[in-house]
């Protein structure tokens, strides 16, 4: 199985995402700033993933407090998790991982501060461990939707790299294929940083998975002419209602899936559903730098310094999403989660 994140001998690394599929490296993980900033700069991404990487990012950073009072372990802890809070702000499993340890650390303020730090340590454990098992029960319910034939497309990275296990649109068509079913996998490049075309792309040649890659502006033409059965993709994001932020991009396929009669299915966790956002209008989006669309791989392809947004997400309406798969089944519209 492809990870992300490792705990080794009392040690954290990460495998830079920068650097796939060119090179696959592992860095360690020494405090809450590392972590920090390797959400930001997306050497760690995907909202499971970046979830499970900021409890231990919020456990690392207080590896140096083990020897405060509680008072000053908790004033830490309070700096620490808006830290990694502000990370990223729309992917609610970062949000939601955090909220759950300081829960956590609260609920054992009788315990002297090393005992608290072990016990974060353990809630850490806990998510990644949740999140593995997760993934599978999310690939059993959405391996049930996929033909026995089935040419699917997908967008943006949602596999091993985006999670703590099999991953989640992803894991559904590598479930699908070890079952044993034919599947052919379309994959968006997903401009602008490539996520479809780096990383989707290395781990379906990893898992076997036969694929052909496309650029973004394909999609429509290879729904047209290539007898796509379904599209399936991840979440950053799920409101009340249903609406979906996930990777800039999603809502142009879904409304052409629409159009051409083919299914859109949601994958995600439990943990990626937000009931205090009530529609997609509340989501927040983040904003990244307009450098990432005037450069490809680094290479400038645009005029320097030209105008340039970067969305890194947008929001499907609930109407235009066939199904949500989680690991608790597959919810239709209306959406009623609870």
């Amino acid at each position: 199985m492809i990870k992300p994140l490792f705990w080794e001998n009392n040690r954290l690394y990460i495998v830079d995402q920068t650097r796939l599929p060119q090179e696959y490296r592992r860095i360690e993980i020494h405090d809450h700033l590392q972590m920090a900033d390797a959400i930001k700069r997306l050497a760690i991404r995907g909202a499971p993933a970046i979830g499970i990487a900021a409890a231990f990012g919020l456990v690392m950073g207080l590896k140096a407090s083990v020897h405060l009072s509680v008072d000053q372990f908790f004033s830490e802890l309070a700096k620490i998790s808006s830290i990694l809070q502000n990370t990223r702000p729309t992917a609610v499993n970062l949000a939601w991982s955090l909220q759950r340890m300081r829960q956590l650390a609260c609920s054992q303020k009788h315990q002297t501060v090393p005992q608290i730090w072990e016990r974060l340590l353990s809630e850490a454990q806990s998510i990644h461990r949740e999140d593995i098992e997760m993934c599978v029960r999310i690939g059993q319910y959405g391996q049930s939707i996929v033909p026995e034939k089935a040419t699917i497309l997908t967008h943006c990275n949602t596999g091993g790299l985006a999670t703590g296990g099999l991953g989640t649109a992803l894991g559904v068509i590598i479930t699908a294929h070890q079952t044993g079913k034919k599947i052919n996998v379309y994959v968006d490049e997903t401009r602008p940083l490539l996520q479809g075309a780096r990383l989707t792309a290395w781990e379906l040649t990893e898992e076997k998975v036969p694929f052909t890659l496309i650029s973004d502006n394909m999609a429509a033409y290879v729904m047209t002419t290539k007898n796509v059965d379904l599209v399936i993709v991840g979440a950053d994001r799920i409101a009340a209602n249903g609406d979906t932020a996930n990777k800039i991009g999603t809502f142009g396929l879904a409304v052409s899936a629409r159009y051409h009669g083919i299914p859109f299915y949601i994958a995600a966790p439990s943990s990626t559903i937000d009931p205090a956002t009530p529609t997609g209008q509340a989501i927040v989006i983040e904003e990244r730098d307009g450098q990432e669309v005037r450069s490809l791989a680094g290479r400038q392809v645009a005029p320097e310094n030209c105008p340039a947004i970067s969305p890194a997400f947008d929001v499907t309406p609930a109407e235009l999403i066939q199904g949500i798969i989680t690991e608790n089944g597959i919810f239709k519209n209306p959406y009623h989660f609870l």
